[in-house]
């Protein structure tokens, strides 16, 4: 499977974004999601997952409360729905499709799309 993450760029504290993660060449809604992102000089982070059908999703505290995620199987995308947007919010984001483990750990995603940049100005 192929994952396309989009809809980063550079706003300022206190907006939002929406990141889409579309994907190719399978269909997604055999997959549990996650989004993670890595700032710069530092590790990859979880920020979410979504299981199969969007019934149970998780978040991390950091984010918890602003971010929601979702997932359309019909188009198979999965989006991240960022408010309240944050300077320490500034990182590449990556979609990824799970694979076994703990959801929480990158280690447990096989495919990743490219990343798509969020940049919050204070």
């Amino acid at each position: 499977v192929q994952l396309q993450a989009s809809g980063g760029g550079l706003v300022q504290a206190g907006e939002s974004l929406r990141l889409s993660c579309a994907a190719s060449g399978r269909s997604l809604s055999t997959y549990y999601m996650g989004w993670f992102r890595q700032a710069p000089g530092k590790e990859r982070d979880f920020v979410a997952w979504i299981s199969w059908t969007g019934g149970s999703t998780n978040y991390a505290d950091s984010v918890k409360g602003r971010f929601t995620i979702s997932r359309d199987n019909a188009k198979n995308t999965v989006y991240l729905q960022m408010n309240s947007l944050k300077p320490e919010d500034t990182a590449v984001y990556y979609c990824a499709s799970y694979s076994s483990g703990s959801l929480s750990l990158s280690s447990s995603y096989n495919y990743w799309g490219q990343g798509t940049l969020v940049t919050v100005s204070s």
